[in-house]
């Protein structure tokens, strides 16, 4: 059974008026407000040979599921940047400036329509699939592009504003040590900064004028504590530097690499203030681009989806390939009577829904090797009308 969650794309044989057809479902599916019944515009596509349609109707899957994870990644995109608010997410995941549905079914234009200004239906599918993959590809990648940028960004962001908050280990000591605290014009001597675990500090206490040959003796000053860590400074010879570095990392103190000088609270804060705005400009411009790539890849993903209806519908009725479309909302709480109602409707199409025949033929052309070629096309889920999903955008 096609999901409850998604939007049903239903093509038959024209044997009449579209519209009629619309009209009559509306009214056996009950008239329900809930349930969505609209005109799809499935084009006349130039159909080539069986072997190439069938060819075709192998890869799309492929393409399909593609052209689908690229939409949910734009979508996920969206909900990250706006922090999951349904509101704010709502007001970008339009097409054409529009909700989906409306864009679906085509409210303003007498039902969907398919875009020949941009994929001329002269061309052969194959050419149209390729035409619809370059373009998803382009944005799937300047996409990705732009989120590696936005996500490199917001983590120096992020580790800038640790070094603000964060414990003793981490945290920026611009603002915590002063000029008082340092030796200052020495050729030999140097004060180091060392964070210490607070349950070390008398392991430190006690070790520190032994871990290296040349530290100077009761120089440990203590400068600061926090819930996590003592900050300690020392004063040793430079040239014992490496040597008691090492000691300290096998005692799990955690030397701080800082050089004081009298304007480095200012570059600190100069530092900050610069990937806050890099941050800002990046997340304007991927919030922007994702907009336009959500409304661009999903006209695109429903592209795709009536190019495998069509392909599916000459596969399974044959020529001439004029076919009507339907395209169906369905109630989550009424999903299995729609479907029955559908089943219904068009039973009468049983004996000319071929597929089956067609692809069989096909199979039996190939070698053993290949017998599996076509396993997904024949255990697929069979209707007496040909129906493909768009998947619900859910906010």
């Amino acid at each position: 059974m096609p999901s409850d969650q998604s939007t049903w794309l239903i093509a038959v044989p024209q044997d009449g008026d579209s519209e009629g057809l619309v009209q009559e479902l509306s009214s056996k599916l009950g008239g329900s407000k809930s349930i969505g019944v609209g005109t799809l515009n499935v084009p006349s596509f130039k159909t080539g040979t069986l072997d190439s349609l069938v060819s075709l109707s192998e890869e799309l899957p492929k393409q399909d599921a593609y052209f689908t994870s690229v939409v949910a990644k734009i979508v996920d995109t969206l909900r990250n940047l706006l922090n999951n608010e349904s509101a704010k997410v709502s007001q970008h995941i339009l097409v054409n400036e529009q909700p989906v549905d409306d864009y679906l079914f085509g409210r303003y234009t007498g039902g969907w329509k398919w875009n020949e200004g941009r994929y001329g239906v002269q061309k052969g599918l194959r050419e149209l699939a390729e035409v619809l993959n370059k373009e998803l590809t382009s944005i799937d990648n300047v996409t990705k592009l732009k989120l590696n940028n936005y996500n490199l960004a917001k983590g120096s962001l992020v580790q800038l504003q640790r070094k603000q908050t964060g414990n003793l280990s981490v945290r920026n000591l611009s603002e915590i040590v002063s000029k008082e605290h340092f030796i200052q014009d020495s050729e030999y001597l140097e004060t180091v900064l060392v964070a210490i675990p607070n349950n070390n500090v008398k392991d430190w206490s006690a070790k520190y004028e032994r871990l290296a040959s040349m530290v100077v003796p009761r120089s440990s000053v203590t400068i600061t504590s926090d819930s996590d860590f003592t900050l300690f400074a020392v004063v040793i010879f430079r040239r014992c530097r490496d040597e008691f570095a090492q000691k300290c990392r096998e005692n799990r103190f955690i030397i701080r690499d800082f050089t004081f000088t009298d304007d480095q609270l200012v570059k600190h804060q100069e530092e900050l203030s610069s990937a806050e705005e890099a941050e800002r400009e990046l997340w304007t411009e991927l919030l922007r681009l994702s907009r336009t790539n959500f409304s661009e890849a999903f006209q695109l993903l429903v592209h795709l989806k009536v190019m495998r209806l069509f392909v599916e519908s000459v596969l399974r009725y044959g020529l001439p390939s004029n076919y009507t479309g339907v395209i169906i909302k369905p109630d989550p709480k009424l999903a299995k009577k729609t479907l029955s109602t559908l089943s219904s409707q068009f039973a009468y199409l049983a004996p000319r829904a071929n597929a089956a025949p067609a692809r069989s033929k096909k199979k039996q052309e190939t070698t053993d090797d290949f017998a599996g070629e076509y396993q997904q096309i024949m255990e697929q889920e069979f209707f007496d009308f040909a129906l493909f999903e768009v998947p619900w955008i859910i906010i």
